[in-house]
């Protein structure tokens, strides 16, 4: 399985939209806020160029959007 971090943040109803989904179904997963963290948010900004949530990070790629997140997970969580 890949190392996989979720770049979230509360405020961010996409990103309440996949912690949602996550929680749903039990997996459990690092959670990262980068508006709470300034070494967090430093690490989003070398993987992303900015600070959007919610970010997957799969083994260091970067994977944005709410909706294809999920779809990755329903592609290949098992």
């Amino acid at each position: 399985m890949p190392e996989l971090v979720l770049y979230q943040s509360d405020w961010c109803p996409f990103c309440r939209k996949v912690t949602n989904y996550l929680k749903n179904r039990n997996i459990d997963i690092p959670l990262k806020d980068p508006y709470a963290d300034a070494a967090t948010a430093s690490d989003l900004m070398g993987m992303t160029g900015g600070r959007q949530v919610p970010c997957l990070s799969i083994d260091g790629v970067p994977l944005l959007e709410s909706d294809d997140i999920i779809r990755w997970f329903e592609d290949n969580w098992k």
